[in-house]
């Protein structure tokens, strides 16, 4: 009896998927706006772990979609503000933006194994 790679890790859809989709899009933007108005890039990588931790314990499915979508909207976003606002970010801190990618592969990843730990030690017998 052979079994394929989709009965041993079932691609299930769940109903909140959008709506996680969502809280994505808006906690990069959110990163990307702050990186913006404090500048300071630890607060945005903080912002960036927390979210795409949350969206990996939430949803632990392909965790690199989470860091995807959060990550590329901080470059996004300044480079939004470099065109259409009256205060431009330096080139430095257009490109350090794209170090939003590291701690939400940390978030991301993280997230998800925390939560086959709890679905391991609390999960229904």
């Amino acid at each position: 009896m052979t079994t394929s790679g989709s009965e041993i890790l079932p691609q299930r859809r769940s109903a909140a998927d959008p709506l996680y989709y969502l809280l994505a899009v808006l906690a990069g933007v959110l990163a990307g706006w702050l990186d913006i108005k404090v500048g300071d890039l630890l607060l945005t990588a903080t912002v960036v772990l927390a979210a795409n931790m949350l969206l990996g314990f939430l949803s632990p499915r392909r965790p690199w979609r989470w860091v995807v979508l959060v990550g590329v909207f901080v470059p996004v976003v300044e480079w939004l503000a470099y065109y259409f606002l009256s205060e431009k970010p330096t080139r430095a801190q257009i490109y350090e933006s794209f170090l939003a990618f590291v701690p939400g592969i940390a978030g991301a990843f993280g997230g998800s194994v925390a939560r086959g730990v709890v679905d391991n030690l609390f999960g229904k017998k």
